[in-house]
């Protein structure tokens, strides 16, 4: 269940993340980056704040990846370090992967386990 406090700040949340990308999407480089640790530090707060309510909390933990995913994208790109093998674009699929496999793991359990979805 999501109380009013963890409402507001989900909200907050999102207001950074859109300041975040839309910092990205105009090239500004400082405001950007100086808004990666406020997006994270919240992702990480929630799902701390959510840990008790399982589906809320591994929902939770997958963004936290793919906001650090979304983030060594937007760094890579602004100072040009994004491409080939070892640029930040491809180090990117590494939480964009963990956070897509802890995804595909709850729902395999929740989808083929009787006790898992009842607990």
């Amino acid at each position: 269940m999501t109380t009013p406090r963890i409402r507001a700040t989900e909200n907050l949340h999102i207001l950074l993340w859109l300041i975040k990308d839309t910092c990205w999407v105009q090239g500004y480089e400082l405001l950007g980056v100086s808004m990666i640790m406020p997006t994270i530090s919240v992702a990480v707060f929630l799902t701390v704040r959510t840990r008790k309510v399982k589906e809320e909390f591994i929902h939770n933990l997958a963004v936290v990846f793919w906001i650090i995913a979304n983030c060594t994208w937007m760094v890579g790109e602004f100072y040009g370090i994004d491409e080939g093998i070892y640029g930040l674009r491809h180090i990117a699929l590494i939480p964009f992967s963990i956070g897509l496999l802890i995804l595909a793991v709850y729902y395999y359990l929740h989808f083929t386990s009787r006790r898992f979805r009842d607990k």
